[in-house]
C-alpha cells in the first residue's frame, strides 16, 4: 500500500506556482466577472509526476470507507479528463469521462456503467458546481450512482452545491467583480481572457 501523501495548503500551491499555474494580474473568466487571480490546472497537470502527486494527495483525503465503495472514477471532458485519469490510478480504478457532443453531458466512446454502479466523480476546477451538477446528472442517468465529488481547487468559496459529498485538495478565496464594478487596482490593469475558451 502506498504511503498516504498528505500535503499542506503551501505545498500544495507551490505546485501551482512552479508550473506558473497560479496568476496575477486582471483576468475575465467564463462567467464574464473579473479577478485578480486565476488558476490554470491545465498547466500545473502538464508534468505527468505534479499530477500524479497532486491526485495522490487528493486520493488520500477520502475517508478510507469511501475509497472502499468507489467502482470507477467518472470526470468531465476536457477540463476534468487529466486529473480523472490520475485519480483512477491512484485507487486502482477505471477512469471514463462525460463530454457534451450536443450541449448536454453523456457518456460516449464505448464507455458503460452497470446499474448502481458507485462513481466518484473528479474535476479539476469547481466554481459555481454548475457543470458538476450536469456531469453527475448524466452519470445517474446512465445508470451510475455518484457517491461523492473530489476536485483539485474548490473556488466557490465553499458555496458550491453538488448534492453529493465534495473533497476539493484546497480551497482558495478568490474574490470576482462586475466589469463595471472594478477596484481601482484592478482597474489600472488590461484584461486578459485566459482558459480553455479564451481563443476560437
Amino acid at each position: 500500500m502506498a504511503v498516504p501523501l498528505m500535503m499542506t495548503e503551501e505545498q500544495i500551491l507551490d505546485e501551482f506556482r512552479a508550473a506558473d499555474a497560479l496568476l496575477e494580474g486582471h483576468f475575465i473568466l467564463s462567467s464574464g466577472l473579473r479577478s485578480p487571480k486565476y488558476l490554470q490546472c491545465a498547466r500545473v497537470l502538464m508534468d505527468p509526476a505534479r499530477a500524479e502527486r497532486l491526485a495522490r494527495a487528493l486520493a488520500d483525503i477520502l475517508p478510507e470507507e469511501l475509497r472502499q465503495q468507489i467502482d470507477a472514477v467518472v470526470s468531465p471532458a476536457m477540463g476534468g479528463v487529466i486529473i480523472g485519469h490520475e485519480m483512477a490510478r491512484a485507487l486502482r480504478r477505471p477512469a471514463m469521462f462525460v463530454e457534451r457532443p450536443q450541449g448536454s453531458f453523456e457518456l460516449r466512446r464505448g464507455f458503460h456503467l452497470d446499474p448502481g454502479t458507485k462513481v466518484l466523480m473528479v474535476e479539476d476546477v469547481v466554481t459555481t458546481g454548475l457543470s458538476s451538477r450536469e456531469a453527475i446528472e448524466a452519470v445517474r442517468q446512465a445508470g451510475g450512482d455518484v457517491i461523492a465529488e473530489a476536485a483539485l481547487v474548490d473556488r466557490s468559496s465553499g458555496k458550491a452545491d453538488l448534492g453529493v459529498p465534495f473533497y476539493p485538495l484546497i480551497r482558495i478565496d478568490v474574490p470576482t467583480y462586475e466589469a463595471d464594478a472594478l477596484p481601482p487596482e484592478l482597474a489600472s490593469v488590461p484584461a486578459i481572457k485566459p482558459g480553455s475558451r479564451a481563443a476560437a
